[in-house]
């Protein structure tokens, strides 16, 4: 199983970025799909995940800002990533869970820079 995140970047404030995750060695569809971030000093959070169909939660800090999606043809799922702000700076990681077993696979992270 490999999941192989790419966009991340430096950008100015009120940039947008977009990242990809793409998935290989899995059936992409059993799976929850979400993004995750790590900030220097500070733990792992949630940014998006999509846990069912129907079913999308953001984190309170990028709500209106940030949209979570998913390609399940081309196994990959998408954050776009709209007024950034610098504390939006951070690794950024994605994360498959398998919806019966509660498997985790994680992306390595890519690096998003919001600086002017």
């Amino acid at each position: 199983v490999q999941l192989q995140a790419s966009g991340g970047g430096l950008v100015p404030p009120g940039g947008s970025l977009r990242l990809s995750c793409a998935a290989s060695g899995i059936n992409f569809n059993i799976y929850y799909v979400g993004w995750y971030r790590q900030a220097p000093g500070r733990e792992r959070e949630l940014v998006a995940a999509i846990t069912t169909p129907s079913t999308i939660d953001y984190a309170d800090s990028v709500k209106g800002r940030f949209t979570i999606s998913r390609a399940n043809a081309r196994n990959t799922v998408y954050l776009q990533m709209n007024s950034l702000k610098p504390e939006d700076t951070a690794v950024y990681y994605c994360k498959a869970t398998h919806i019966i077993t509660r498997a985790d696979y994680w992306g390595k992270g890519t690096q998003v820079t919001v600086s002017s």
